[in-house]
């Protein structure tokens, strides 16, 4: 099978879009496909173009930059309440610049399936091709009456809509006749069967104290501009320590934690790490935490990635009670649920594991055996593909 996978995103990044999106280009072509991923050639922040190195991915797809207008460096140095209107006006031209450019580099792939998770490029493509092979990946569910349109066509248009919710599927069943396709996020495997040190030295590679109870979180503190819950747990070590615990709270892969810090002055925080550095930094955790607060797109349209690696680390987990969450967990077998919002709860759960460690190992077990035989891109590469090949 020849896939295109078109992302209208900056790749490399910080975010976790692209990650997904590179890691599922890296499986599909471990399934047997031939892929080429195409993206806008925006300006980086990062300073890199090396797909492969910064996400640790075999080289075995292609990859390249399409032409795009990106005047995103400059809307990002505007003053105020300019900044945002620069910034939505630059994001519509990187998308229309790059949907041009994309369209044309098409022309010369006749048999490929194109593979994209942008509901608008997907619009744009089915008009140009309207004999293509398209496939949509849902993260969400439209909030406007424009998104609704746009996505009520492409049902009647795609070759399928691959959802990473049961609610997601339920939603999206509604807008129109489609074959839809549930595969939540997931885990590359051998990133996490390579990690053999044990949680002391992984303390040490990252400076960590050894005596003292780490509850940790794992990536960026705000998504679609909502909060996490890390203030929420930051309270909840608070209020362990002021009991007398020796409790700390970390953060990995976000530089942006002043306001945690002035919570918590003992904040462990390394900023953003490679992609290859997560395992041990989770590894060095006592339990990683996702204290999601309940909003519509956490508890219905989330499948995080970070829980997922959270259940590779050998390293228990403790989670929100969201529908979304609860697709994949279950309280006392392979973590710990606790309400969103819930301070008093999310304290007690950490409590729990501090003092009954082998709770902890038996979850932390449970948690890797499910995510190994259940949850790997490489297998989800391989449903996405039998799903495909059958239309």
């Amino acid at each position: 099978m020849r896939i295109i996978y078109a992302a209208d995103a900056r790749i490399p990044s910080e975010k976790a879009h692209p990650y997904q999106i590179t890691q599922m280009c890296e499986a599909f072509a471990g399934e047997g496909a031939s892929v080429t991923l195409l993206y806008p050639a925006r300006a980086n922040p990062l300073h890199t173009d090396d797909i492969w190195g910064h996400y640790g991915l075999e080289q075995n797809f292609s990859a390249e930059r399409l032409f795009c207008i990106d005047l995103m460096p400059a809307a990002d140095r505007l003053p105020g309440p300019l900044k945002r209107i620069g910034q939505w006006i630059a994001a519509r031209l990187i998308t229309l610049s790059f949907t041009l450019a994309l369209i044309v580099r098409l022309l010369r792939e006749r048999d490929a399936v194109i593979y994209a998770r942008s509901a608008i490029l997907l619009r744009s493509l089915a008009a140009a091709f309207p004999k293509r092979t398209l496939v949509y990946e849902a993260h969400t569910y439209p909030q406007t009456g424009t998104g609704l349109r746009i996505r009520r066509a492409l049902m009647g248009r795609v070759a399928g809509v691959v959802v990473i919710t049961e609610h997601l599927r339920e939603r999206y069943a509604k807008l129109g006749e489609a074959r839809l396709l549930v595969a939540h996020d997931a885990i590359r495997a051998a990133r996490f069967a390579a990690l053999t040190s044990d949680q002391a030295a992984c303390r040490q590679q990252l400076g960590w104290p050894q005596d003292a109870f780490i509850a940790g979180y794992m990536g960026r503190l705000r998504t679609l501009g909502m909060g996490k819950g890390t203030g929420l747990l930051a309270e909840a070590v608070a209020a362990l320590q002021a009991e007398g615990l020796p409790v700390r709270m970390a953060v990995v892969g976000d530089a942006a934690v002043a306001d945690l810090r002035a919570q918590l002055p003992d904040l462990l925080a390394t900023g953003l790490v490679p992609a290859a550095d997560v395992p041990a930094a989770l590894r060095a955790m006592s339990a990683c935490v996702m204290p999601f607060p309940w909003t519509e797109h956490f508890a219905y349209y989330a499948s995080p990635m970070k829980l997922f690696e959270y259940m590779a680390s050998g390293t228990p987990l403790v989670a929100s009670d969201l529908p979304s969450t609860a697709e994949i967990i279950t309280h006392g077998e392979n973590g710990l649920l606790v309400p969103p919002g819930d301070v008093d709860a999310l304290a007690a759960a950490l409590r729990t594991l501090i003092t009954d460690p082998p709770l902890g190992e038996r979850l932390a077990a449970q948690a890797q055996t499910d995510v190994f035989a259940r949850h790997t891109w490489s297998a989800r590469a391989a449903q996405i593909i039998n799903f495909v090949s059958r239309e």
